[in-house]
């Protein structure tokens, strides 16, 4: 199991190496047999990367941090995907993991019509130059632009302030920038047709601690839940920057939290 998972590994690598500098979406054959016509199955794992069904259109991208502080810390991305289109929420953590990403979605014949950073930390832009060099719009909050840039990391391309829309195949995509939390720049997504929110850094796992605070606004970081709270009254599955996916529950878990 173990000589087969590292083979898969370095088939998707040598394959990632050799379309990294391909431009646009090619077509290529589906490695996985549609479940139904239309629509390519994502599965994925390895100890780089995994990639997990959550919702009809919606899978879970998760790579790995190597951290001084807090060790390897699992970092949750999100695919939006219908049909061959998809739209992809945080890069992967490191160079490797998001080659195998892209190596993936290219070999299942998808094309990335664009990337959203949630915050300007590593575990969501890491990879961001990839996208770049595969000419694949990237979109953040306006701060996130500035943050990275005084990082002196990749800056996303497009910004926007309190709400921006994206589509796949008509299913709407909504970007919204609730108020400082983890970050001054943290921005979540929600696809209605699937009642998801990928929360990321924002919201806490069930059970977590408050992890990371280097960058944080400990007494806004409530009332930006409260109002994720507001406007998202159906959602059904919530998705944190790191740790198990859950729903609504994470969202009041955080709030009291950091009351």
């Amino acid at each position: 199991m173990k000589n087969t998972t590292l083979l898969q590994s370095l088939w998707l690598f040598v394959a990632a190496i050799c379309i990294l500098a391909a431009a646009g979406c090619g077509q290529t054959t589906p490695t996985s047999a549609p479940s139904e016509p239309g629509k390519t199955t994502l599965q994925y794992k390895d100890t780089v990367l995994s990639v997990s069904p959550l919702s009809a259109h919606t899978y879970l991208h998760t790579s790995y941090l190597s951290t001084q502080q807090f060790g390897k810390v699992d970092c949750n991305g999100w695919i939006i995907l219908d049909a061959d289109t998809a739209v992809i929420f945080d890069t992967p953590a490191d160079s490797l993991a998001t080659a195998l990403l892209l190596a993936l979605l290219d070999s299942s014949g998808i094309c990335i019509k664009a990337v959203v950073v949630t915050h300007f930390h590593d575990d969501c832009l890491a990879g961001l130059s990839q996208f770049h060099t595969r000419n694949i719009p990237s979109y953040a909050q306006r701060q996130t632009l500035d943050l990275a840039e005084a990082n002196r990391t990749e800056v996303p391309q497009i910004s926007f302030d309190t709400i921006a829309s994206l589509s796949v195949n008509g299913h709407k995509i909504e970007l919204y920038y609730p108020g400082p939390g983890h970050t001054a720049d943290n921005t979540t997504g929600y696809l209605e047709s699937d009642s998801v929110l990928f929360g990321g850094c924002l919201v806490k796992a069930a059970g977590a601690d408050k992890g990371n605070l280097s960058d944080a606004d400990t007494l806004r970081w409530p009332a930006s839940i409260s109002r994720l709270l507001t406007r998202y009254p159906y959602v059904k599955v919530v998705i944190p920057g790191h740790g198990a996916v859950g729903d609504r529950d994470n969202l009041h878990y955080t709030e009291a939290l950091f009351r």
